[in-house]
């Protein structure tokens, strides 16, 4: 039988967060409503070069610490230069701290965050996929991530951003991304830092932001009219 068309990675060696199993079966409800099959997984095996070749999409889903083999590693990159692409959710933004591919394909890393609490979502890209069904201003709960630096500087287009006068503890002030994409040679990626209660997973909106990725990702779903930053390369 073929590999499933997504696969989610669930794989965690440091904080394992309660909403993984919900976010799993989610993301695969989402994958159907797409017309797509899902697989979940916590096997690093199941990042070889066979077992990727035929994906239309892989998920991070949280996975936290390093989570792949060296040779899992190898495998996903090429990949992912070949036109596959990557779903980052939530903790995924604090895997693989060691892989420095990695590190420049999220542009950024996890610094932090402060307790979870209410807030708000600045949509800045409207006519992406991901954050179309989302309104303009978002009130949404969550832990509200900081990260190491500005992702902009490495080269994505930000999606979507945290508005800190809207809660407490955040670090970034007025420029504060939370979901971004990019190109990587033929491949795509896409981050978003939410994701972190069970009950997310059972939000519309949020459901609909994780759909909208996933169809973006996998091609059936244009990217919009804001041009996309330049690839990551090297």
């Amino acid at each position: 039988m073929p590999p499933a068309d997504v696969l989610i990675y669930t794989r965690t060696a440091g904080y394992r967060h309660d909403s993984i199993p919900h976010g799993a079966a989610a993301l695969t409800e989402l994958a159907a409503g797409l017309g797509l099959t899902a697989d979940v997984t916590e096997d690093p095996a199941a990042f070889r070069t066979d077992g990727l070749a035929h994906r239309a999409a892989v998920v991070l889903l949280s996975t936290t610490g390093t989570v792949l083999t060296d040779e899992g590693r190898t495998a996903f990159e090429a990949y992912l230069r070949a036109g596959g692409a990557l779903l980052a959710v939530h903790a995924a933004a604090n895997a693989e701290p060691d892989w420095p591919f990695y590190g420049a394909l999220l542009g950024t890393r996890f610094a932090g965050h402060p307790e979870i609490q209410p807030g708000r979502v600045l949509v800045e890209a409207p006519a992406h996929p991901a954050t179309a069904p989302l309104p303009a201003a978002w009130t949404w709960t969550d832990e509200w991530y900081d990260f190491t630096s500005d992702p902009r500087s490495g080269g994505v287009r930000v999606l979507a951003r945290a508005d800190e006068s809207a809660y407490r503890g955040g670090t970034h002030g007025a420029d504060h991304p939370l979901v971004w994409s990019r190109r990587i040679d033929r491949g795509r990626f896409l981050f978003t830092a939410l994701g972190h209660a069970p009950e997310a997973y059972r939000d519309p909106a949020f459901r609909a932001h994780l759909s909208g990725a996933l169809a973006w990702l996998t091609g059936a779903a244009p990217e919009g009219e804001a041009p996309a930053p330049p690839p990551l390369t090297g």
